[in-house]
């Protein structure tokens, strides 16, 4: 009887196993350089997104990921605010290995993270009395494929140029 417990013990091991652990901000900036005087012009902003992704393993099974957004807001050349904000979590991943845990840390974890920067952004922005800022969501699946594709064109482009230098 113990035997068969132990047995299942580590098959449970061996099962795939995912979990958030912990979410949390790592870093936030707000910046309003042209303030006051932005607060006089018409708002019609063009509004600039830039976003990265990275991880980190923290334990064994632990992995920290970092979701790192820049919004750039302006109004005709006068830059309005900046915020950039590093939105993190720490995730159980165990049992996921490869091209899995890359698809899990690289687009599945920032998909998690990202309402949260969404909405500590919104609230910095409405700190600095400007009008709400909702980030329209992002389909971080199809960002991790172009950056895959891209990597393994990378890849391809450089090994036809070392087979031609032979």
């Amino acid at each position: 009887m113990a035997e068969n417990q132990q047995a299942a013990g580590n098959e449970n091991q061996n099962q795939p196993q995912f979990a958030l652990q912990r979410i949390y901000v790592k870093d936030l900036s707000f910046e309003s350089p042209n303030a006051p005087l932005v607060f006089q012009e018409q708002w019609k902003p063009q509004v600039n997104l830039d976003l990265n992704t990275s991880h980190n393993k923290v334990s064994d099974n632990q992995y920290e990921v970092v979701l790192s957004l820049t919004v750039t807001t302006k109004i005709g050349e006068k830059v309005a605010y900046i915020v950039e904000i590093q939105q993190a979590g720490v995730f159980l991943v165990q049992g996921i290995e490869g091209a899995q845990l890359g698809q899990m840390l690289g687009a599945y974890c920032p998909t998690i993270l990202f309402p949260y920067a969404r909405e500590a952004i919104d609230n910095v922005v409405a700190k600095g009395s400007f009008p709400a800022l909702m980030l329209a969501p992002v389909n971080f699946d199809a960002i991790y494929a172009q950056a895959l594709k891209r990597k393994q064109e990378e890849g391809a482009g450089e090994a036809s140029g070392e087979q031609q230098a032979h």
